[in-house]
């Protein structure tokens, strides 16, 4: 009997050692073939482009083409939901948005769950909002607007690139927060927003701060407010809204983050983490997403986790008070 029983443990002992030699076999060798970043929306966009910068780096390191698979539609659902699919081992990447926390509340079939279904890697970059008004609205700051827009009794209007858009939602925060009632005109996008925002049909929107710049400084527009928390650092002299509001969690910033489908190792998501914090310390990294209007954030896992769990939260009461619903 003792003898069986010695057999037996020596040959489990070997099993356990030829296993644990083979997956770090696995993991010195990964990558080892071609990497996909999905990107849930259309090519040309600031998300798109964050994925290229950072693809076409992350392959020039570690020696492996690296292909950007964009997959537009539904809000992102789309393309998150390939990425929620593919097989957890390292070379299906999620590049996204804050609206994969967005959309499990403005859509009532979502195919995916932005917490169970994947692993955050690292936060990528934060894409800072800024409240502009047409300057014959005749305020020089957010607490102007607001007590024009209390006295107005519901006659001011925002616009927004879209029902259930980070910059909709930014308005919905601000008004429950505020008390105040103004009414929503949705776009289909940003550019026919921009010009009625210019030619005074539309009073306030929330835009990319990079996108209204050039108005700003030739006087189409007026900036009341850049960034969530902090102020930008484009328009140092702006105070961000939670300065101009006096509230310090008014954050109405987007992020935008990279992710696994759940089950991937974690020394792969360990190894990605190191290699694409690496590239967003990279100057000419900088340079590129400054010019997108976006600031390099890098960090942990943990720290992508928890903002992802926090704003999931934080939206959807935005979402469920104001009873918005995607188109």
């Amino acid at each position: 009997m003792k003898k069986t029983f010695l057999a037996m443990a020596a040959v489990l002992g070997m099993s356990m050692a030829l296993t644990t030699a083979g997956d770090a076999l696995a993991q010195n060798t990964y990558p080892n073939k071609q990497i996909k970043f999905i990107v849930p929306f259309s090519p040309g966009g600031g998300i798109d482009i964050l994925a290229r910068t950072i693809g076409q780096k992350l392959g020039d390191d570690w020696k492996v083409p690296v292909v950007i698979d964009n997959r537009p539609g539904a809000s992102g659902n789309i393309g998150t939901e390939a990425a929620a699919r593919a097989a957890p081992d390292g070379y299906t990447v999620l590049t996204t948005a804050n609206t994969i926390i967005m959309v499990p509340s403005l859509y009532k079939n979502v195919p995916f769950d932005p917490i169970k279904d994947f692993l955050p890697v690292v936060p990528l970059a934060i894409g800072s909002l800024a409240l502009v008004a047409r300057p014959t609205l005749n305020v020089k700051s957010v607490k102007e607007f607001i007590e024009l827009a209390k006295a107005s009794g519901g006659k001011l209007n925002y616009g927004s690139p879209g029902n259930g858009t980070p910059h909709h939602l930014a308005m919905e925060l601000v008004k429950q927060r505020t008390g105040i009632e103004i009414l929503h005109i949705p776009y289909k996008g940003s550019a026919g927003l921009v010009t009625d925002v210019i030619s005074g049909q539309v009073d306030v929107a929330f835009l990319p701060v990079h996108q209204v710049l050039p108005f700003v400084k030739s006087g189409k527009m007026l900036m009341l407010a850049a960034g969530g928390i902090k102020r930008t650092s484009v328009t140092p002299d702006v105070p961000s809204m939670a300065q101009a509001m006096g509230i310090s969690d008014i954050d109405v910033d987007m992020w935008y983050g990279l992710y696994l489908p759940a089950g991937t190792s974690k020394e792969v998501v360990a190894k990605m983490n190191r290699e694409v914090n690496a590239i967003l310390r990279m100057p000419d990294v900088g340079v590129t997403l400054n010019t997108l209007g976006l600031q390099p954030s890098g960090g942990t896992p943990e720290q992508l986790a928890d903002l992802t769990a926090a704003d999931l939260n934080r939206w959807a009461k935005v979402i469920r008070e104001a009873k918005i619903t995607a188109d």
